[in-house]
């Protein structure tokens, strides 16, 4: 049977089954222990806001090449790397005002009452943050990027940021949207108990990223014609879960999605990345979950044969009732659609609003939006504002409310591919990939 190795869940679909067959380990760490770790996950504390832990300074620990270590070169310590630079005071670096950020630990939502009038991308001083352990303090100066392995010619190959400056450039519009964006819905809409960060609907965000294509790069490094996977790691600290040292944040792709449309990105919205976005580089991977999203990159092994990751073999994968006891792959991202109003806001009776809203999904542009203003029992076509056919659609809906009251407001959206949003998503403990139509609570007074 044909894999198309650009499509997210095929490749990993691929990959795990290679995995499970015992063809490779995920550097070091067997299928058991992950196993267990992922049913651990899988218990967890119910929609827990707690910071990971940093693993103690090991520059050995989650080396992904430590077992060869003439083929990869040391990995770089992110207080090294930093140089003169402040280190961080607290897990995110910028500015967290609650009228723009829901705080949870080392993680931040996007309220979407602070998307109203801000235009068509997300600034970044109110994209969302999603951090393993802590945003890393970073020198531009010193900083490389160092590729290695097997997939390469000549072996190891060291980059500035000077260097990628210098290459050929492009700019992507690009969302980038945690998995576990609207998990809180599974408890306060669907009664269910789920574990993880307690997202809404604000852990996405669409910007203008400028970088260099990962083929450019991977072409200037040597990559050789039998290269399958590259592996992408970021200089941010190692994560400890369940008492087990992970190493860094790492996620391979298939070399297919990285020869086509992988970006190595520097700036955003026309801005050097904020340090919270990945500074002074980071991946951004079209239509992919977010943890494929790597920042703060530091090192990309390149081989000649399957990589893996916890992050690919065991983390983002569908646990619970109907699923097999070793969890189900993710597909890509679903259909979502928010209202840019305040949870349980007030409105002012006895006028015409406009209601505007943003709808998205991982599958392709949005065709259609729909509004119920009346708890479901009646659909109206909301009206698409702004451009078409991008990361996500921006819309519009005009409401007199008949009188003063609760109300709830709904919006659905159908993607170019026909997928839409149903009444309840699927139960998996760890409440990923919510689609459900959200219930948004007002009152008109």
């Amino acid at each position: 049977m044909s894999i198309d190795r650009t499509d997210e869940h095929e490749y990993d679909a691929l990959r795990m089954r290679q995995w499970l067959a015992g063809e490779a380990d995920a550097r070091g760490l067997s299928r058991r222990h992950l196993l267990r770790l992922g049913t651990a996950a899988a218990a967890a504390v119910p929609l827990a806001g707690v910071a990971a832990t940093p693993a103690a300074a090991n520059p050995a620990a989650g080396n992904p090449g430590a077992a060869n270590p003439a083929a990869a070169p040391a990995a770089a310590d992110p207080a090294a790397v930093a140089g003169a630079a402040a280190e961080p005071t607290g897990p995110i670096r910028k500015p967290l005002p609650p009228e723009l950020f829901y705080t949870y630990g080392t993680n931040a939502e996007t309220r979407w009452e602070a998307m109203a009038g801000q235009g068509y991308y997300t600034p970044a001083d109110r994209f969302f943050v999603r951090n393993h352990t802590r945003t890393p303090a970073i020198d531009p100066a010193t900083w490389r990027l160092q590729l290695f392995g097997s997939g390469l010619r000549h072996g190891p190959v060291e980059l500035s940021l000077q260097d990628l400056r210098r290459l050929p450039s492009d700019t992507y519009d690009a969302a980038i949207e945690c998995t576990g964006n609207g998990r809180s819905f599974f408890t306060s809409q669907q009664g269910q108990t789920v574990s993880g960060t307690a997202w809404k609907l604000g852990a996405v965000g669409v910007a203008r990223w400028r970088g260099v294509r990962l083929s450019t790069v991977l072409r200037r490094a040597g990559i050789r014609p039998d290269a399958v996977d590259v592996l992408p790691e970021g200089l941010d600290d190692e994560w400890v879960t369940g008492g087990v040292n992970l190493g860094r944040v790492r996620r391979p792709l298939p070399v297919a999605k990285a020869m086509r449309d992988v970006l190595l990105a520097y700036e955003m919205n026309g801005e050097p990345l904020p340090p919270d976005h990945g500074f002074p580089v980071r991946v951004v991977v079209p239509g992919w979950i977010g943890i494929a999203a790597i920042k703060w990159l530091g090192r990309i092994e390149v081989s000649t044969g399957p990589l893996f990751s916890p992050w690919n073999t065991q983390f983002y994968r569908l646990f619970g009732p109907g699923y097999p006891a070793d969890g189900e792959l993710l597909s890509r991202q679903v259909v979502k659609s928010a209202f840019e109003l305040p949870w349980q806001g007030t409105l002012t009776g006895g006028r015409t609003h406009v209601l505007h809203g943003r709808s998205w999904s991982g599958n392709g542009p949005i065709r259609r939006v729909e509004v119920s203003t009346d708890g479901g029992a009646s659909w109206h076509p909301a009206t698409p504002t702004g451009r078409r056919g991008g990361p996500w659609q921006q819309w519009s809906y005009r409401w007199r409310p008949p009188a003063p009251g609760a109300y709830t407001l709904r919006a659905r959206a159908v993607d170019a591919t026909g997928a839409g949003q149903p009444d309840v998503t699927p139960f998996n403990t760890l409440g990923y990939l919510f689609d459900a139509v959200v219930a948004h609570p007002v009152t008109v007074a």
